[in-house]
């Protein structure tokens, strides 16, 4: 890659990729730190039911439907872990068919003419955010590793305490935050895939994503019937 890669962006690459990365960071640190964002959406929905999760499991002399439903989120996580390992292999597989993806998408409607230095950080942005996903899902499936050995530490029924439901809710929801962001990064990263056709389609792919990521998070009818 040429050292004049920078001086081949336009103005609107700069902006519709300085958005990007603003929106992807930012709305990430509004969900799980803004005020009032991890209380009022799914996350503190889910929380407060992992919460209880971890007290009625306290009461129960058999926990075998508990290691199911951890069993059943880690079959999940690794679904899509496994899954990105294959969207990582494809991305340096392009890498080193650069040529043919550039004849490629030279036929997309709205797409310019830009050199192979462009096409590679484009490529190379792509790849990091499915890296991104691929160690956020890694680690929330080691998470849900160590929230199955509590359910083993488990005192028996009558003598849990609070703590230790606290505790039990507190891994499974930072197992259930990471397992969030890896899907966060599946959404933006179709959102950078519209930037090998134009920046201004990537700064309006972007921003529906945001809005999208939004309601669901906020306004959708699951976080209504959450808070039933």
């Amino acid at each position: 890659m040429s050292g004049g890669w920078v001086a081949a962006f336009s103005l609107p690459d700069w902006i519709a990729l300085g958005w990007f990365l603003m929106c992807w960071i930012g709305y990430g640190w509004v969900v799980e730190h803004g005020k009032g964002g991890s209380t009022r959406g799914l996350l503190g929905a889910s929380h407060h039911f992992r919460l209880e999760w971890g007290r009625q499991m306290l009461r129960r002399e058999v926990r075998v439907a508990d290691s199911a439903l951890i069993g059943n989120l880690m079959q999940s996580v690794s679904f899509y872990a496994n899954t990105t390992i294959y969207v990582i292999a494809g991305l340096l597989a392009l890498l080193g068919a650069m040529d043919k993806l550039i004849d490629a998408a030279a036929d997309l409607p709205f797409a310019r003419h830009v050199s192979r230095d462009v096409w590679e950080v484009k490529l190379l942005l792509l790849l990091t955010i499915f890296i991104v996903a691929y160690f956020k899902f890694t680690w929330s499936l080691r998470q849900f590793n160590m929230l199955s050995i509590l359910i083993g530490a488990a005192p028996p029924p009558g003598e849990g305490t609070e703590e230790f439901a606290q505790r039990f809710a507190r891994i499974n929801s930072l197992s259930g935050d990471e397992f969030n962001r890896g899907i966060r990064a599946y959404y933006f990263g179709l959102a950078a895939v519209s930037w090998f056709v134009q920046p201004w389609l990537f700064f309006a792919t972007t921003s529906c994503i945001v809005l999208v990521l939004y309601r669901r998070d906020f306004r959708s009818k699951t976080l209504d019937a959450m808070r039933i």
